[in-house]
């Protein structure tokens, strides 16, 4: 692949690992929702906005660091990817998980920008997974989940009309 094709490539990474174009971006999806619904459940749906974000929060973590620490060890699947309450712990939890995932989405878009990171080439551990598979890997999965958090907010009649 050529300087400009990996450049461009990199750059399209980031951009999707922000969000926002054809869904809504982390920061949206977070923004202004009272610490009073943060716990709440609907008839619905099986989780809280307080369990969605905790999970976007240690999958991405999970993922960061498998791409970047051969000795990673993942947390039990699934209950390892969930908080064990549905309500934050204590006030400041929310805000706590919030900056969490910015700085682990940050460091995961400098992983991928890096010249010196090779997008294509296989983990020496793992099972053939690269860094290209991982940030895709982790769009999705936000994306995903992201389109979860606004469906759980207009059923709790919290998201912009």
């Amino acid at each position: 692949m050529n300087n400009d094709s990996d450049k461009s490539l990199r750059e399209q990474l980031v951009q999707l690992l922000n969000g926002g174009h054809a869904h809504a971006s982390f920061d949206a999806a977070v923004e202004g929702l009272p610490a009073a619904l943060r716990g709440q459940k609907t008839s619905n749906l099986p989780y809280t906005p307080w369990m969605l974000l905790e999970h976007l929060r240690l999958a991405q973590w999970d993922i960061l660091e498998f791409s970047r620490d051969p000795k990673h060890q993942s947390p039990e699947f699934p209950k390892g990817y969930w908080p064990a309450h549905p309500e934050p712990p204590n006030p400041s939890a929310w805000d706590k998980s919030v900056n969490s995932f910015r700085a682990d989405l940050k460091a995961m878009q400098k992983l991928v920008n890096d010249p010196k990171s090779d997008l294509h080439k296989p983990f020496p551990w793992g099972d053939g997974q690269n860094l290209l598979r991982e940030a895709l890997l982790l769009a999705d999965h936000n994306a995903y989940h992201l389109g979860e958090f606004v469906v759980l907010r207009r059923l709790l009649g919290a998201w912009k009309k």
